[in-house]
């Protein structure tokens, strides 16, 4: 299929589709990833999950963050640092036993219920943040603790698939883990700490060297993917390093890189989406038990992340909680990546594989209604949203 055809096929049908569930006041967001769905290889068969897809998802997403960060401020993140560990360890393991449990009662063997646990730990915070950032909701407290929780999220997230893998694979190596955990919480905490002071720093003595146009638009682009790449290496999911990019250019570059990065986001966001739905397979589900074990974890997906990630932001007040709980719902990409690695391993059956690529995108559906839900009083056409100030 030519490059240009099958970009105008998910673009078009992404576009259109979200245009009628905004016209039916229903999240855009949900009628792209129905999109995936529809053109997928379940449905019309018009499209397939494949290399140039996957890097055109993969740039998506990572830009979407890149915004999101620009829109944040890292002191403003850095106070909610406590609340946001909390949740983000309670977020971590109530999902994780919650999927083991279920998994190993069903009758499954040990190590694909520790993979079905460990996929339910994921978090995608792209899909949360687009929720956010289209409703201009980025500066409220809730959504400041759901973005600095999910940063946190994907570091214990690692960590828990880095131990789950050394099992599948006959033994711990405490000497690789211990090193994975010092790089990835390293350079997350450096970045997110002094990430915005040394641009501060350096922005205006690069910007006078520098003679083509949009100049500052060009540095953001190295740093977002020498941090997203740096980021990798830490053992961290690239879109980390675009977030922590975003956030450490945020009170130095101009709007007009805002405007630029929003445009380029709007481009690309689609394929992230679209790519979302594409990996939905009816074949999975054939046999009846393996659709109720589906539900069942879907269920089960969405309440233990509710009540984990609720838990851990009580301290704020129920609404806040409530708030957080459902933005932190999503698994979208993540969980999928998760279902694949226990494939490619040989530990996990097709059919299991299956329920966790379904409980990955139903919870990614069900998270933007839920979310608009959660963040109605704050919705309200007659008063901008104001950002609140951390207890």
């Amino acid at each position: 299929m030519f490059i240009s055809l099958a970009m105008l096929l998910i673009f078009a049908s992404a576009r259109l589709l979200a245009e009628v569930f905004e016209r039916l006041s229903m999240p855009g967001i949900v009628g792209q990833i129905l999109a995936g769905i529809l053109i997928g290889p379940s449905v019309l068969g018009w499209m397939r999950p494949g290399v140039f897809l996957s890097a055109l998802s993969e740039l998506g997403v990572m830009f979407l963050l890149f915004q999101v960060g620009l829109e944040v401020k890292s002191s403003e993140l850095m106070r909610l640092g406590g609340t946001a560990l909390a949740v983000a360890f309670l977020g971590v393991l109530v999902p994780f036993f919650a999927g083991w449990g279920i998994t190993l009662a069903w009758g499954e063997p040990q190590i694909e219920s520790i993979f079905v646990g460990a996929a339910m730990v994921a978090t995608s915070v792209g899909i949360t943040a687009q929720v956010l950032a289209s409703k201009g909701l980025l500066h409220q407290r809730a959504s400041k603790v759901i973005l600095a929780a999910a940063v946190i999220d994907d570091v214990l997230g690692l960590l828990v698939l880095a131990v789950v893998s050394s099992v599948a694979k006959g033994g711990l190596n405490f000497v690789e883990l211990g090193v994975t955990s010092g790089l990835a919480v390293g350079f997350t905490f450096l970045v997110a700490r002094f990430g915005t002071a040394t641009v501060r720093r350096v922005m205006p003595r690069v910007e006078q060297q520098l003679r083509a146009g949009e100049a500052q638009f060009s540095v953001a682009l190295v740093l977002l993917f020498a941090l997203a790449l740096l980021a990798q290496y830490a053992g961290v999911a690239a879109i980390i390093g675009a977030f922590l990019a975003g956030m450490a250019l945020a009170e130095s570059v101009n709007h007009r890189v805002h405007d630029l990065a929003r445009g380029v986001t709007e481009l690309l966001v689609p394929f992230f989406l679209v790519g979302i739905g594409l990996h939905f397979d009816l074949a999975a589900f054939a046999q009846g038990g393996t659709v109720i074990l589906a539900l069942v974890i879907v269920a089960a997906a969405m309440l233990s992340k509710f009540v984990g990630c609720g838990l851990g932001a009580l301290k704020l007040g129920l609404p806040d909680a409530v708030r957080i709980g459902v933005g932190m719902s999503p698994r979208g990409e993540v969980g999928m990546v998760v279902a694949q690695i226990g494939l490619g391993l040989g530990v996990i059956a097709q059919s299991v594989y299956g329920v966790v690529v379904f409980m990955s995108i139903a919870t990614t559906i069900l998270a933007p209604p839920l979310l608009r839900i959660a963040y109605r009083d704050l919705l309200r056409p007659a008063a901008q949203p104001e950002a609140q100030e951390a207890p």
